[in-house]
């Protein structure tokens, strides 16, 4: 995220300071960009798990602190709420079997961290949202008392002035106001990092943008928030809405959360001088680095206060630059929910960087068969209605896009996705393995989502709601430690 954050109050010199400190970090970052030879190098993957702690009832655990003191593992990471850890793997070379050792090294490290919990009380549970969650969890004594998480939280109430306003409505409706960031924290993602040579920045990232929302679909794990069920991938809709600073009355501002504003045409440098200019600083900490004497001198810039401020400006697909290694470029996929099994999730990963690659082969052709404003609804469409949405695609001939429901267009796309993965040394029998899994939650109708949607609605036959939720995620987390897909467990009433 750039700096470390080190104190929760500033001045408003200190954010004039940052605002120009972050136009030097852009004007340095273009002229790395225009360096031979800057960021090359063969595609990588890293991910990053964020994951809940609950307690024998299935509610939320507040001991991340008594967890991360215990752990003394340097890649987990403290989350904005004390139920809330993230896990940081190591990055490895996008090639045959690394879904296998990334997913050996998620499993392992979640083993570690759960028997740590249950030391204190506690155990892992890996679902996009907790759909044991009550209103009185999320308040503000819920925080991770951080500099950090203070600073984010006093920087956004600073912009709207106001309560945040929470309004979603799916099955049923919820609407609350709630006076602080913590509901942001309910939260839990799946991001992937692929590493990309800048060049073909442009072609990759829009290949992303229209890839997600059919994998989406068939990956969502987040129906239920605050006991109501509301959209099959929920998060997409409370990350929106807890963070949105802005203020009916007070003129046009973009969303801090979006899926993007229009399709990349030339590269990264794109996204991140979008992210300066249309959005206000809020963690406006500066460091004594000169990017352009740094560039100028031929080094890599840290651009620390460029990277802090993209980071607050939370796109679901994201440009990423790093000094590390020489310096180069990532694409930070940020859609994908937690869970239900490690396996469910480097499922969805091969199926999105498959898909990714596949389709960057023809996305001029592509791109220009859709506009971009109807992939940023396929989205939210996907988030809403999961493998039941209706999404456009390009088509092959004209009048172009079609629609499909989502189901099917995740059928037709499979095949794509797995020559994209064999043209990045993936062996043939290894990606079908994993796609095998998503053309079975496709055959089954079942993604985590809909099995949880499912297991509630056979247990309220017999009993309230109240009773129904934990009794429901209890049976959820017996089936994540069989370590099965979720397509293959049962619904039992």
């Amino acid at each position: 995220m750039g700096l470390e954050i080190d104190r929760d109050h500033f001045e408003d010199a200190d954010y004039a300071a940052f605002d120009g400190k972050v136009r030097r970090g852009l004007a340095a970052l273009q002229q790395l960009l225009e360096r031979p030879g800057f960021g090359t190098g063969p595609a990588s993957i890293g991910a990053e798990v964020e994951f809940s702690l609950v307690d024998e009832a299935c509610a939320p655990c507040l001991i991340s602190r008594k967890v991360m003191n215990a752990a003394l593992e340097p890649r987990l990471a403290f989350e904005l709420d004390r139920f809330n850890l993230e896990y940081n793997a190591d990055p490895r070379a996008l090639a045959a079997g690394c879904f296998d050792t990334l997913g050996a090294e998620l499993d392992a490290a979640m083993g570690k961290v759960d028997a740590i919990a249950r030391n204190h009380g506690g155990r892992v549970a890996l679902v996009g949202i907790l759909p044991t969650l009550r209103e009185e969890d999320l308040q503000a004594s819920a925080m991770t008392q951080t500099p950090r998480y203070r600073a984010l939280s006093a920087g956004l109430k600073r912009l709207r002035s106001a309560a945040f306003h929470i309004d979603i409505e799916g099955d049923e409706r919820l609407e609350l106001d709630c006076d602080d960031v913590t509901m942001e924290g309910a939260n839990t993602s799946l991001q992937l990092h692929l590493r990309v040579p800048p060049g073909e920045f442009a072609d990759i990232f829009n290949a992303a943008q229209l890839a997600t929302a059919p994998v989406l679909a068939a990956g969502a794990n987040s129906p239920i928030f605050l006991s109501r069920l509301l959209w099959r991938e929920t998060r997409v809709a409370l990350f929106g809405r807890a963070v949105d600073y802005r203020m009916e009355g007070h003129g046009w501002r973009p969303a801090r959360v979006s899926f993007g504003h229009g399709w990349v045409r030339h590269g990264a440098f794109e996204l991140f001088s979008e992210s300066a200019m249309l959005h206000s600083p809020i963690l406006p900490m500066t460091s004594d680095e000169d990017p352009l004497a740094v560039v100028a001198a031929g080094g890599v810039p840290d651009l620390g206060e460029l990277k802090l401020h993209h980071g607050t400006v939370w796109s679901w697909n994201r440009a990423v630059y790093d000094n590390a290694d020489g310096g180069h470029l990532r694409i930070e996929l940020r859609a994908l929910p937690t869970g239900p099994t490690v396996t469910d999730m480097m499922a969805s990963a091969a199926f999105l960087i498959g898909l990714i690659f596949g389709l960057r082969e023809n996305i001029q052709e592509l791109i220009a068969a859709i506009p971009f404003r109807l992939v940023h609804d396929n989205f939210y469409r996907a988030a809403s209605d999961g493998l039941d949405s209706i999404l456009l695609w390009p088509a092959p001939q004209s009048p172009s896009p079609d629609a499909h429901r989502a189901s099917d267009l995740v059928s037709r796309l499979i095949p794509i996705a797995q020559s994209g993965l064999e043209a990045n040394g993936l062996t043939a029998a290894e990606a079908k393995r994993w796609l095998a899994i998503i053309e079975a939650r496709i055959e089954a109708g079942i993604t985590g989502s809909q099995w949880q949607r499912n297991a509630l609605q056979r247990l309220e036959g017999r009993r309230s709601r109240r009773l129904a939720l934990p009794e429901m995620f209890a049976r959820y987390l017996d089936n994540v430690e069989r370590s099965l897909p979720v397509h293959e467990w049962p619904i039992a009433g």
